[in-house]
Formats: structure tokens, C-alpha cells, sequence
């Protein structure tokens, strides 16, 4: 078995889908799991982007559902995570009024990130090393700490954190370990980022959300493809078992082997 065989079966992914087929599996896949959890819901952060506009597209579906069927309210609570000014925070508005969600709420994580950048700023100090956070740190402060108060919200009101994270993210491990990684469900995680934009198509996201260049917004101007030099075409090419580019194909490659440790359990002995 190649590598680019052995990485397909293990992430999930299908060489072509039906978008209706895949929306209903994963909005019974949502139902169940509160159904089995006893929660009151889902909590779902809305970047702006794609991937978290489809997952909030199918929370909100998931939730409906289960309120008609029960006869009992269960939410889906979108949250809006802005780093201080966020120039598309439009968008994540949008989102959420594409889907009718009620239940808003919005968690400006500046504050938190800059206490904590300084907190490690002093510690480097102390070390004798006197430097700023680099801005890839900082990325990921920023990420964590979004997850810290999803949880503390979803403690509270008994909900479970959904994931936007996907094969194509998880083949490159581009996403923060123990940040945006670290949720309790994830109904995107065996679709490719070509069949995630086909879901959006089916499932009415908004074309400012569509047109826009994917980005995980760690930091002004950062692009996914960028930043990797990998294109999602290629990506989603290479997960679909297509054929590639040798140095697409080896750049995936590397990524993977690289980022093992984000896909799996905590090592122990």
C-alpha cells in the first residue's frame, strides 16, 4: 500500500460524494451523539469562514431537529471570536443569519492573548532570553484560548463543542494542537475541502463566505494555502487518490510525516 493509499483510508475520504447524502449523515451523526451525551445542544465557533459555516450549518439543523422531534429545546449556540478589531466579523454575522441562530454570543479574546503573551514575555526574561512571543506562538495562544472560554461557556450551559476540522486539514496538520484540534465532535473530519465547499453549495452558505480565500485568521493577511505553499486543489486531488505533482505530492507528504503527533492519542507507557 503507497502512503498517499494508507493516509486516504485512514482520514475517510471518498473520491466523489453526494452533498445531500453527506449533509444528512452528519446532521443524524450530530442528533445522536447529544441524544447519547444528554446535553442541551451544540456550540459552534463562526469564524467566517467556510468550514465553520457548514458545521454551524448542520448544528443548526441537528438542533432543529431534535426540538420538533422532543418536543424539548435544544440550542445551537453560535459564538464570535474576534481578536480585538475583526475586518471580516461581517461575515460571521452573516453566517449566523443565514441559519437563524437565536442563541448568540460573542467572546472578544484580546485581552486574555496580550496577559498571556506578556506573561511568557516575562518568563523569557527571566530565562535571560529577552524576546516578544514569535507570531506563530502568539497563533496559537490565540487559538487556545478561543477553546478555553468555548468550553467554559459550554460547561455551563451543557453543550458539546463541534470542530470544523477536515481531511484536509488534517493531512498537513494545520490546525493548533490542543486549540482548534481540541474538541468533542468534529462532522466534517472525512471530507476534503473541495466536498466541504460542496456541502456549503447545498446547504446555503453565504457567497461572501464562498468567495473567500481560507484562512484560520492567526494573524492579519495569514492564508491557509500560503503559508503551506500547498494549493487545496492539489489537496483535495491527492485525498480524492488522484494524481499529483512530485513536489505538491511531497510537500503533503512531509506535512503529514511531520504532524503525526497531532492525530494521535497522548503517548504513554
Amino acid at each position: 500500500m503507497s502512503l498517499q493509499q494508507e493516509i486516504i483510508e485512514r482520514l475517510g475520504v471518498k473520491p466523489t460524494i453526494d452533498p445531500d447524502t453527506e449533509i444528512r449523515k452528519r446532521v443524524d451523526f450530530l442528533k445522536q451523539y447529544i441524544k447519547q451525551s444528554g446535553t442541551t445542544g451544540l456550540l459552534i465557533a463562526i469564524s467566517g469562514g467556510i468550514d465553520s459555516a457548514v458545521a454551524a450549518g448542520l448544528c443548526k439543523r441537528a438542533t432543529d431537529e431534535l426540538s420538533a422531534e422532543t418536543g424539548r429545546e435544544y440550542m445551537t449556540l453560535g459564538v464570535f471570536q474576534p481578536y480585538g478589531e475583526q475586518s471580516d466579523i461581517a461575515d460571521s454575522y452573516a453566517v449566523a443569519e443565514a441559519f437563524d441562530l437565536k442563541h448568540r454570543a460573542e467572546t472578544n479574546i484580546s485581552e486574555a492573548v496580550d496577559e498571556i503573551a506578556l506573561e511568557v514575555e516575562h518568563s523569557f526574561k527571566s530565562l535571560g532570553m529577552p524576546r516578544h512571543l514569535s507570531r506563530g506562538g502568539k497563533g496559537n495562544v490565540k487559538a487556545r484560548t478561543r477553546m478555553v472560554m468555548q468550553y467554559a461557556l459550554a460547561f455551563d450551559l451543557n453543550l458539546l463543542v463541534v470542530g470544523t476540522d477536515h481531511a484536509s486539514e488534517s493531512i498537513t496538520g494545520f490546525y493548533t494542537k490542543w486549540g482548534d484540534g481540541a474538541v468533542d465532535l468534529t462532522p466534517l473530519s472525512t471530507l476534503n475541502k473541495r466536498q466541504v465547499r460542496q456541502l456549503a453549495s447545498h446547504i446555503g452558505v453565504p457567497q461572501s463566505v464562498l468567495d473567500k480565500a481560507p484562512t484560520a485568521g492567526l494573524w492579519d493577511g495569514q492564508t491557509d494555502e500560503n503559508e503551506l505553499g500547498i494549493t487545496y486543489g492539489d489537496n483535495s486531488d491527492y485525498l480524492e487518490g488522484k494524481t499529483i505533482n512530485d513536489e505538491a505530492r511531497e510537500k503533503l507528504e512531509k506535512q503529514y510525516l511531520k504532524t503525526e503527533h497531532k492525530r494521535s492519542l497522548i503517548p504513554g507507557i
